[in-house]
């Protein structure tokens, strides 16, 4: 493959390349394991799937509806229940272990551990190495947790406050913690929750770092690298490391070349460092906060129903169109380079959580989410053709992947 070295995102790409050569060809005398684990939209449930033979692996009652967020690590799956102020944790059963010149894989059963997280409306649960934090839109607070010490059925957590009740965020970043702010000057309806304003650093003891950062209706976070970046009416703020003195925050204003909008969720590459977001509902924008033109924008035919990046071909990133069709959009071309048809079509018309497809990507394969017909599609993520579909009982809706590939002793 010939990549022209034009942007740093380019030059990143064949270091990534080179970089993971090593492990690819230790795959091939190794075991890869894929695990789904996917949410119901109606039923209380969330179910464990073997990705390659579509057999159930174990299936766990929780207490409603649920939002899935996996750890960093993947040893853990959150079902993040806001409407029944509930955090539950899944045990995946799946570790990577690293052991320099190659990594192991580990797999044992997958079980809902017998930790309970509780809070007022949790939201945003985001990890970061073994820290994970519980954002509580309306608890006023956040909890920092141990993910090693959850697996070991420990929920003691250290609680900050977040100066208001308001739908947040908080991002663990080394010594820190990078915390919304709301806007307690803005008129809100009673029980409405106010505004986001912006963004503080605080230490482990909630003692708040420099000044509050804007960023004007904060939504959406994502890391890449050591980057952390957060989407704004303004542009997209970048916290980048600063040593003994902590984060810096950098806003990477949009500028006049973008057309009118915002970014309002964010990916993060894995294997180099840019962002993927979306701007409006029918386009998504790549973000490289150390180019001189940090935004390239790509316009979609219809809108957006979801969209992944590939953790191991990193080139890669899938969008699904409310048309029913799935794009392959090359990162660092910033051009969309295979379409086609997966599902019928979905209208992103009527409430935000009506049943709609969702994307995971399991390996060399893109899992599928297709809640009016009960069923997982398994798509192959170079000619985007089905190669399987795993039947699953209800409305199957938020899913997300966990897996990879080691060497078993």
């Amino acid at each position: 493959m010939r990549i022209h070295l034009g942007t740093p995102m380019q030059a990143a790409a064949v270091a990534a390349l080179t970089a993971l050569a090593p492990f690819s060809a230790l795959a091939d005398d190794g075991k890869e394991t894929w695990r789904l684990f996917v949410a119901d939209h109606t039923q209380p449930v969330v179910r464990a799937l073997d990705a390659a033979s579509g057999s159930e692996l174990g299936r766990f009652d929780i207490g409603g509806f649920a939002a899935l967020s996996l750890s960093d690590s993947g040893r853990t799956v959150f079902a993040v229940q806001g409407d029944k102020d509930t955090v539950q944790v899944i045990s995946s059963g799946i570790a990577l272990l690293d052991h320099g010149e190659h990594r192991d894989i580990e797999v044992i059963e997958p079980k809902l551990l017998p930790v309970v997280i509780n809070g007022k409306k949790p939201g945003h649960v985001v990890t970061h190495g073994d820290d994970v934090a519980v954002f509580y839109d309306r608890g006023g607070k956040l909890d920092l947790f141990r993910e090693s010490a959850l697996i070991e059925g420990s929920a003691d957590a250290a609680s900050l406050d977040t100066t208001a009740p308001h739908h947040g965020v908080a991002v663990p970043l080394e010594k820190n913690i990078l915390v919304s702010v709301p806007d307690m000057k803005a008129e809100v309806k009673a029980d409405d929750l106010p505004p986001r304003l912006g963004l503080r650093i605080v230490d482990r003891s909630g003692k708040q770092l420099g000044d509050v950062a804007a960023c004007t209706g904060l939504h959406g976070e994502a890391t890449s690298a050591r980057l952390v970046a957060f989407g704004c009416e303004e542009g997209v703020l970048v916290a980048r490391p600063g040593g003994i003195d902590g984060p810096k925050l950098e806003m990477i204003a949009y500028g006049d070349d973008l057309p009118e909008g915002k970014v309002s969720t964010l990916l993060g590459g894995k294997s180099m460092q840019f962002f993927l977001g979306n701007y409006g509902e029918d386009k998504v924008v790549l973000i490289d906060p150390d180019s001189s033109t940090p935004y390239r924008l790509v316009e979609l035919a219809t809108r957006r129903i979801d969209f992944i990046l590939d953790p191991a071909n990193l080139r890669n990133a899938y969008i699904l169109t409310e048309d029913g069709k799935l794009h392959l959009l090359d990162v660092v071309s910033g051009k969309i380079t295979r379409s086609a048809t997966v599902t019928e079509p979905y209208s992103k018309d009527g409430h935000w959580r009506d049943p709609r497809p969702r994307l995971a990507v399991a390996g060399d394969r893109i899992a599928i989410t297709d809640p009016r017909h009960s069923l997982v599609r398994m798509i192959d993520s170079d000619g985007l053709e089905e190669t399987a579909t795993i039947p699953v009982e209800g409305q199957p809706f938020a899913i997300v992947a966990v897996g990879g590939s080691g060497a078993t002793h």
